[in-house]
């Protein structure tokens, strides 16, 4: 849940950046960039953090090398989060992060039916999980290049 309450925050808290006269922030295009960026950032301190551990066990078993996994994906959240910033990136970052987004979600499919923690708290139902990803797909997609221009 920590993530979805970044996202939004965030959200928030550019936009009232812009209301008060940050030009970059001056619509919601680009504070849902920021806010997107800082989601991803938040979600790539975990794959090195004391959660680490739990990240690992929500990769499925069927994959090798999990914790090669977990640092690859982790890597590619911080060059998304820091790319989907750019103007010259934006538009590969959102798609590069709706894809990782999607490779992911069987990790939480996992965690969901085998009832892991992450950080000792239960991770969110199947179906909140999969309305959450649904949403942070959504704001990858509407964070990006394309979208801005459908203004």
């Amino acid at each position: 849940m920590a993530p979805f309450i970044a996202l939004v925050a965030s959200f928030l808290l550019f936009r009232l950046i812009g209301l008060l006269g940050l030009s970059f922030f001056d619509n919601w295009h680009t504070s849902l960039q920021g806010a997107v960026a800082i989601m991803f950032l938040l979600t790539a301190s975990a794959h090195w953090g004391k959660r680490r551990s739990d990240l690992i066990r929500m990769v499925p078993t069927v994959f090798p090398r999990r914790e090669w996994i977990v640092t690859a994906t982790g890597l590619l959240e911080i060059a998304g989060a820091i790319g989907i910033m750019l103007p010259r990136t934006s538009l590969a970052a959102s798609i590069g992060l709706t894809l990782l987004l999607i490779a992911m979600f069987p990790a939480n499919v996992y965690a969901a039916r085998n009832k892991l923690t992450i950080g000792g708290k239960p991770v969110p139902k199947l179906l909140v999980r999969t309305l959450l990803q649904i949403l942070f797909i959504a704001a990858v997609l509407l964070a990006s290049p394309i979208s801005s221009s459908l203004q």
